[in-house]
């Protein structure tokens, strides 16, 4: 690979698709089928990270409009999908991390938000600020 870029796989389930995966889905079959995914994924050396999320009822939104921001407790009836996962994928492109959005294992109202996570370079800044270094030695620290 020339240079490997990160991107975010966020799995998005409609609340039909929720209920109805409830309802039909084998819980086992479910997780043998993400499992050999993710077991996919790290075999070709691209997975760095993957978590399944709880239910949005258990989270809230932090909205930052007012002062002092407004805590709202989920789930959110403003949102049409919910996140239910994520992966972080380390590939050589934009067509790498789509081959592997595609061979994931979901089906009818479930989507894949995928995003590139932005690199330090990314914010063109120079290298000697402050705040650029300090994030640089936390991430050494914690790699």
């Amino acid at each position: 690979m020339e240079h490997d870029v990160r991107y975010m796989m966020i799995m998005q389930v409609s609340p039909e698709a929720a209920a109805l995966a409830a309802e039909t889905l084998d819980m086992d079959e479910i997780v043998a089928l993400m499992g050999a995914y993710n077991e996919e994924l790290q075999k070709a050396g691209v997975l760095l990270s993957g978590e399944g999320l709880s239910d949005a009822e258990e989270g809230f939104r932090v909205d930052f409009s007012t002062t002092p921001p407004v805590v709202t407790d989920g789930p959110f009836a403003e949102a049409r999908e919910v996140f239910t996962g994520f992966w972080i994928l380390e590939v050589s492109s934009r067509e790498e991390a789509e081959h592997w959005a595609r061979k994931c294992p979901l089906g009818p109202g479930v989507a894949l938000e995928v995003r590139r996570v932005q690199e330090v370079a990314d914010l063109g800044l120079d290298a000697d600020n402050e705040w650029i270094a300090k994030e640089q030695e936390w991430r050494a620290a914690n790699s």
